[in-house]
């Protein structure tokens, strides 16, 4: 049988994926770390403990990354990373670009400034950026500073990276993960949701569904979701069982939307993420179809630390931002353990043939290929 295969030239690095190694990992990850963002954010209260989960997209033909941290005392905050190859020299702005709101931040017009600075006291976390004209649409994870597992996700806008908009919950309900398409398709915008859940080991429940929504207008929280989810794990043995959610903004190709999203399978040793891909149609992104098998799994690779620094959740890989080149290669920037952030390299044409060789039931999670 012929397996699909690229040949990937990367700066200095030759690589080569294929169906049964569709990411090859950047040998420098990590390429950004705690250490250099405390070389750079000195004032104690912005030193950090992690740095994961980016955004990433381009301006003024420099790769932008909105990344995460843990401050010390615990709360998220997004700073921003620049480089030129979107790999490696990259930059990191003075202090955080994204912190818990207060009132001398920028509000949209009928936002309500009091709601907002108390839902989100508790940390902004993952963001996720969607470049639509001129306006860069980043949405994040705004949690409640006294209440446990509030979570909603809410809406930035930006159009230099130095000056920020909010706008906001997205929805009037707690969401985890809310990932915008970039473009609109049949008139409205559409967006992956992930509903939080308040089970005890934030697995099971509507961890493990994926919905689909359109607007039309995207300063509006007036998202009409579909009923049912288009991605849905029934807790068989599965790689993402117990968990699922949409991770990177979508990516269009000629195949169609593809869909880098996460898994969950509960162990009795923890839960493992892994990531995933989807493949969405170009003109109704209702109808996708899963691969089977994971593009991802975390190893001891992905969390290289001193031996003194902390790490903080083991045995994850998690994904909030990719890019094409033009040459169908496709950039993934990953967390480690949450911990530390990573690239890896793919081809559209390895992940669409997954989707298509090796699918999954999309509402079940059980495999459609024979054994």
């Amino acid at each position: 049988m012929e397996i699909c295969k690229r040949n990937l030239h990367i700066i200095d690095w030759e690589t080569e994926v294929d169906l049964n190694k569709p990411v090859s990992r950047y040998p420098g990850n990590p390429i950004i770390s705690c250490d250099d963002v405390n070389r750079v954010w000195k004032d104690p209260k912005y030193q950090v403990i992690t740095v994961h989960n980016a955004g990433i997209t381009f301006y003024n033909d420099e790769v932008i990354m909105l990344f995460r941290s843990h401050l010390r005392n615990g709360i998220s905050v997004i700073g921003t990373a620049r480089s030129r190859n979107g790999i490696n020299n990259w930059a990191i702005d003075p202090e955080p670009s994204i912190k818990p709101c207060n009132d001398k931040d920028v509000f949209a017009e009928g936002t309500n400034k009091n709601n907002l600075i108390e839902n989100e006291g508790g940390g902004a976390e993952d963001p996720r950026i969607s470049c639509i004209g001129d306006t860069y649409f980043i949405t994040y994870s705004a949690y409640h500073a006294m209440e446990k597992d509030k979570v909603r996700v809410s809406l930035i806008t930006t159009q230099d990276f130095k000056s920020f908009v909010r706008h906001g919950p997205l929805m009037d309900v707690d969401m985890r993960n809310v990932v915008i398409f970039p473009e609109k398709i049949n008139d409205q915008y559409y967006a992956l949701f992930r509903p939080n859940d308040h089970t005890e080991d934030h697995t099971g429940g509507v961890f493990k569904e994926i919905q689909i929504g359109c607007n039309k207008d995207l300063f509006s929280n007036n998202w009409i979701l579909t009923k049912e989810p288009i991605m849905r794990q029934a807790g068989g043995p599965s790689t993402f069982g117990s968990k699922i959610g949409p991770g990177a903004t979508p990516i269009k190709t000629k195949y169609g939307w593809i869909n880098i999203f996460h898994g969950v399978r509960g162990t009795m040793d923890g839960n493992p993420y892994t990531l995933g891909v989807a493949l969405h149609d170009l003109k109704n992104p209702e109808k996708v179809q899963v691969s089977n098998i994971p593009i991802l799994f975390p190893t001891k690779a992905d969390c290289k630390t001193k031996e003194e620094e902390y790490v903080h959740v083991p045995n994850v890989v998690f994904c909030c931002g990719a890019h094409r080149n033009e040459d169908g290669t496709i950039f993934i920037y990953y967390g480690g353990n949450d911990t530390v952030m990573n690239v890896g390299v793919t081809h559209e044409d390895v992940l669409v043939e997954l989707c298509l060789k090796y699918p999954q039931n999309p509402l079940d999670g059980v495999p459609m290929y024979p054994f």
